[in-house]
C-alpha cells in the first residue's frame, strides 16, 4: 500500500505539508507541495539518476529536493523567494534523514546563475513573465556549457504550455500521466518532460 503524505514526511524526518499563501503576489504563486505519489512516479521514471543535479524552482519547504535526493541520490538545489518558507526548507534540510546532497538558497529565480545543473523542476512557482527570465538563464547556461538538460513541469498551467511550445530549442519528450492517482481525472495531473539539446 502506498505511503501517505504524513508517513513520507515522518520517514524523511521533515515537515512539508500545507499550503502557504502569505507572500504570494502576481508573480510568485502560493506554496503547495507536490504530492509524494507524483514524486514517486517521477523517481521511478528513470529520467533522474544519481549523477544528475536538479534545480527545484520555488522549492517551498524542500520536499522535492529532499525526496529525490533520498530516493534517487541526485544532488538538488532548491530556490525559494519567500524568506520564511526558505527558513523552513533549511530546517528540513538539517533534520532530514539524507540532507547532505541538498542545498537551499533564498533567491530570485530570474537572477540565479545556472552552473552545472542539468535537471529543472517546476510546479507553477511563478508567473510566465518570471518563467521567461528563468528559461533565458537555463538556455544561456546550455550554450556556455552544452549538455543534455531536462525540464519537468508538474500540473502545468495554460500560460506555461503556450510559452513552452514556442521555444525553438525546447523539445517535448514525454508526459508522465498522474490522473489515476487523484479523483476527478484532472487533465493537468501530469508531468511534462522537455529536453534542451
Amino acid at each position: 500500500m502506498a505511503m501517505t503524505e504524513e508517513q513520507w514526511d515522518k520517514k524523511l524526518r521533515i515537515q512539508t505539508s500545507g499550503r502557504v499563501d502569505a507572500h504570494a503576489d502576481q508573480h510568485h504563486h502560493p506554496y503547495e507541495p507536490t504530492p509524494y505519489a507524483v514524486l514517486e512516479r517521477l523517481a521511478e521514471s528513470g529520467y533522474i539518476r544519481k549523477e544528475n543535479i536538479l534545480v527545484d524552482y520555488g522549492c517551498g519547504k524542500g520536499r522535492v529536493g529532499l525526496f529525490l535526493h533520498h530516493t534517487v541520490g541526485c544532488r538538488t538545489i532548491g530556490l525559494e523567494y519567500d524568506r520564511d518558507i526558505y527558513q523552513q526548507a533549511k530546517e528540513n534540510g538539517n533534520s532530514a534523514v539524507k540532507g547532505q546532497g541538498v542545498t537551499f538558497y533564498h533567491a530570485d529565480a530570474a537572477e540565479f546563475p545556472i552552473k552545472e545543473a542539468d535537471l529543472f523542476y517546476f510546479f507553477n512557482p511563478f508567473s510566465v513573465e518570471v518563467l521567461k527570465s528563468v528559461m533565458g538563464r537555463i538556455t544561456e547556461s546550455y550554450y556556455e556549457h552544452p549538455r543534455k538538460m531536462r525540464l519537468f513541469f508538474y500540473y502545468p498551467n495554460d500560460e506555461y504550455l503556450v510559452y513552452l511550445m514556442t521555444m525553438y530549442a525546447l523539445h517535448f519528450v514525454e508526459e508522465i500521466d498522474c490522473r489515476d492517482m487523484f479523483p476527478g481525472k484532472d487533465d493537468r495531473e501530469r508531468i511534462l518532460i522537455f529536453e534542451l539539446n
